[in-house]
């Protein structure tokens, strides 16, 4: 047994190094999940923020506070797109025939896009914070907070990037590959990210407040901003191990069955 979970590590190392050196070969696909919370975020801090923050309340800067941890979800949500189209590619070049005929573990295919896809994810996070700091944000958080704050991070991009591995075996073309995931990347929209649940019309605020990125986006809030989190820590992790669940069945169902297109 020991043995066998060795060979699978050590396939999906291989698979992740494999996947890595894409990312470094064409880094535009990547930084381009920074890129747009970058300019979400000039957008609306600079464009809408001192109306918006005045209707909460507050000013610009205010809004600012608010709508970082917001950003930061919906650069984990855009992140979807990336994988989505890695494992089309895959699929469709036909290079996913040749690895089921070679002597390694079936889900280390799977394992190795998910996991370049999440360190690909995290160090955008990274610029995107960078970024969010220039503009004036600032962070009550303690590095143990911070910590809980990229840990929160990783388990939500862990699990939209499972969920995306699916979305792409399941297209035909890289093209659809990548309109697959936009309601993934769009259901932060329809959440707190921008302006809060309640303020929206009836409808919409109970679809917002039950749908996954909402207490995601609220414990990120909590943890960077020091606003109340409540249960939504718990409710986060649900969602995220559901999520996390409901992809990776997806995919190894799909991986089984799939023959050469």
């Amino acid at each position: 047994m020991s043995s066998t979970l060795g060979y699978a590590v050590q396939d999906s190392m291989t698979m992740l190094r494999r996947n890595l050196k894409h990312a470094i070969r064409y880094p535009a696909v990547g930084l381009g999940s920074a890129l747009t919370p970058i300019l979400m975020l000039l957008l609306f801090v600079y464009a809408f923020g001192d109306s918006i923050g005045a209707g909460m309340g507050g000013d610009r800067d205010a809004y600012l506070e608010y709508l970082t941890p917001g950003i930061l979800i919906m650069g984990v949500a855009s992140g979807s797109m990336s994988t989505s189209v890695a494992v089309c590619s895959d699929m469709t070049e036909g290079i996913i025939n040749r690895f089921r005929t070679m002597n390694i573990t079936r889900s280390s295919f799977m394992t190795g896009h998910v996991l370049g896809s999440v360190l690909g994810t995290m160090v955008c996070l990274v610029l995107v914070v960078g970024f969010a700091l220039a503009l004036g944000f600032r962070s009550s958080a303690s590095p143990l907070q911070w910590l809980a704050a990229a840990g929160l991070l990783t388990a939500i991009a862990f699990a939209v990037t499972w969920l995306s591995v699916p979305l792409g075996m399941i297209s035909q073309t890289v093209e659809s590959a990548s309109n697959k995931p936009l309601l993934v990347q769009f259901l932060p929209f329809l959440g707190s990210a921008f302006v809060p649940a309640g303020s929206m019309s009836p409808g919409l605020s109970w679809f917002a407040e039950n749908q996954p990125f909402t207490p995601m986006t609220e414990t990120l809030r909590g943890l960077l901003t020091g606003s109340e989190i409540g249960a939504d820590g718990w409710i986060s992790l649900a969602w995220c191990a559901g999520i996390t669940l409901i992809g990776y069945l997806w995919s190894r169902s799909l991986f089984r069955t799939t023959t050469k297109r």
